[in-house]
């Protein structure tokens, strides 16, 4: 499978079943030419105006199915400290 084809595919989260995008990217490790990490942009905050979130950064030990049209990840999001203080 070349990576092209990896990123057509919908990447889907197994624990909560949420879309959690499209692969923009990989990293492979040069010496084993073997795929180490998924990458997906961040989604868009306030219409792009705002940037957009962190990339979604997934090792490719969680990757469980690679179909068809989707691919089945283990994603669990780091929690983040708001301004005040409490846990996202």
């Amino acid at each position: 499978m070349r990576v092209e084809d990896l990123c057509r595919k919908e990447v889907i989260n197994v624990y909560n079943g949420i879309f959690l995008g499209r692969i923009s990217d990989v990293e492979v490790d040069v010496e084993t030419a073997v795929v180490t990490q998924l990458i997906i942009p961040g989604r868009l905050r306030f219409l792009g105006l705002l940037g957009r979130e962190e990339d979604i950064v997934i090792p490719w030990k969680d990757v469980d199915v690679i179909g068809d049209d989707s691919i089945l990840v283990r994603y669990r999001p780091p929690h983040r400290r708001t301004p005040r203080g409490f846990l996202r």
